[in-house]
């Protein structure tokens, strides 16, 4: 699986004009799963996305994860992560779950950071979504578990 993260003061997410997901402070994480994921994969992701250490401590250093701050999760599910682009200039999918599959693995992602932390908000899975963020740093981390 596929995860970017993105530090944020705020985010949200926004299908026909009505907002679906909302955090203030915490992680904006778009995830892809790709063919051959399975739950084994999202629960990697979400145990490196829970205790990465990308937010400040008292001395501005990144040494806080988003459990530590009690920041928030917005997980909005992205299959374009999983592109490939080495073959010319229009980007290939093939390496990207299935629909049925990448739905079965971002519900089981959502609800496995729903037990596990305490503000968990999502997008629409296969929406045209538009997504506002003010990307604190910026900071962005690009993640992928096998």
């Amino acid at each position: 699986m596929i995860g970017v993260l993105q530090r944020v003061s705020q985010a949200r997410v926004v299908v026909d004009g009505r907002t679906v997901g909302e955090i203030g402070a915490g992680l904006l994480v778009l995830v892809c799963a790709e063919r051959g994921d399975g739950p084994a994969q999202a629960d990697r992701l979400l145990a490196k996305i829970l205790k990465l250490r990308i937010f400040g401590d008292d001395a501005g250093k990144m040494n806080r994860s988003v459990q530590d701050v009690g920041g928030g999760l917005l997980l909005v599910s992205q299959f374009t992560l999983a592109a490939d682009t080495s073959g010319g200039n229009r980007p290939s999918f093939t390496n990207a779950a299935a629909p049925d599959e990448g739905r079965r693995l971002y519900d089981y992602f959502v609800a496995q950071a729903r037990a596990a932390h305490p503000v968990v908000a999502t997008g629409e899975f296969a929406a045209h979504m538009q997504v506002q963020l003010v990307n604190d740093g910026p900071v962005t981390i690009p993640l992928r578990v096998s």
